[in-house]
């Protein structure tokens, strides 16, 4: 004769946690409880317990979310930007967007500079700054976003456009690095627009306004866009030499050195 099957209350209790989305205390429920009954909890004591492990718990997990949506990459942190390389640099103003004031009004920055000044690496550690902070945020280089949304579709077209709308702050990094052809220039003027007067943008170019035309050649929307991406922004212009030339010659030196 078979026996009667037994039940785990433990067990059983950890899958209907977990069913009821209460994972962080199903995984940690032997502990849990544990140190309940050593601490003598009262009931109310036992559930602002379980109310503090599910809100950090989601806290992390909403972390790591919008992390992996940011789309960061590696980069490298501000503690080790050297500040006195360039020649011209606005500390103040990039001080002050790591504080996201420009995000909270939803305003415009706009870092402008040769290459291998950091205008990339400043652009991250900002938008790392974001997250952290609880914003959405999309990091893509110009190139990336133009050819996302160069599609036939009209349909899928706005539904790209849609997704570049919706970050608190979208990065668009590289603006100027490649020639693009006037309808190029009209795509990126439908993604500032949506996003005019709403939510912020920050971007990075290594060219002077004046010289967009040279970028977007034959645009007839260049001024409309300029307009309204430096509405309500910061400008700021880093000027200098390329600290990436500057960090190969001290390895190459160093290598002389060894060798």
């Amino acid at each position: 004769m078979t026996s009667p099957a037994t039940t785990n209350p433990t067990a059983d209790l950890n899958r209907a946690l977990a069913q009821i989305g209460l994972h962080a205390t199903a995984a940690g429920l032997d502990d849990l409880l544990a140190r309940a009954a050593k601490g003598r909890w009262p009931a109310r004591s036992l559930l602002e317990a379980i109310a503090q492990t599910e809100l950090q718990e989601r806290a992390r997990r909403g972390l790591e979310r919008r992390l992996q949506r940011a789309r960061l990459g590696r980069f490298k942190p501000m503690v080790d930007f050297d500040w006195n390389w360039p020649k011209r640099i606005d500390r103040e103003t990039l001080e002050r967007a790591l504080t996201l004031d420009f995000v909270r009004q939803g305003h415009n920055l706009i870092l402008l500079g040769a290459n291998g000044l950091g205008k990339t690496m400043i652009t991250k550690n900002i938008a790392h700054q974001a997250v952290l902070h609880g914003y959405s945020v999309l990091f893509r280089t110009a190139a990336e976003i133009l050819d996302d949304l160069q599609v036939d579709s009209p349909e899928l077209r706005r539904r790209r456009l849609t997704h570049y709308a919706q970050p608190q702050l979208l990065c668009i990094d590289e603006v100027g690095y490649l020639s693009y052809d006037p309808h190029a220039a009209d795509l990126l003027y439908e993604v500032v627009n949506r996003r005019y007067e709403q939510k912020s943008l920050l971007i990075t170019t290594n060219r002077a306004f004046k010289d967009w035309n040279a970028v977007f050649p034959n645009a007839a929307c260049i001024a409309t866009l300029l307009d309204r991406l430096t509405h309500h922004a910061d400008v700021t212009v880093l000027e200098g030499q390329s600290y990436r030339v500057r960090e190969s010659e001290q390895e190459a030196a160093a290598r002389r050195k060894k060798a």
